[in-house]
């Protein structure tokens, strides 16, 4: 739908009916690119109530995955980046990556001392 000339309209529509029948929408945005600077072809997040940001990023010669809450309409919310991990036992999410810089450009620059991140699974 990037070309839509109405887009936005009709997500917001869209959105607006599916809000009154009572159903939890949720919406994914393709980004362009895996780490550094990533584009998406349209931004709709101000119709959103919450934005959750999954990101990859490198760190000791591995690709690791980040989630950070973006957004949320209501309440508090958490403003810390964590690293996660899904196997075939779930999903798991670590401690916060405070001693981290970058996380969310992609290329984070570790800036404490000891184990920050999720133990490699054997």
């Amino acid at each position: 739908m990037p070309e839509e000339n109405a887009l936005i309209l009709h997500m917001h529509e869209l959105l607006l009916y599916l809000n009154r029948r009572g159903a939890a929408t949720f919406m994914t945005v393709a980004q362009h690119g895996l780490v550094g600077d990533m584009q998406t072809p349209v931004d709709i997040t101000y119709l959103a109530d919450t934005v959750i940001l999954l990101r990859y990023f490198e760190a000791l010669g591995k690709v690791r995955r980040a989630i950070s809450i973006i957004k949320k309409r209501t309440g508090t919310h958490e403003s810390t980046i964590r690293e996660y991990r899904i196997s075939a036992s779930g999903m798991t999410v670590g401690e916060p990556l405070h001693n981290f810089q970058g996380v969310l450009r992609g290329i984070p620059t570790y800036m404490g001392a000891g184990q920050p991140l999720l133990k490699d699974e054997d």
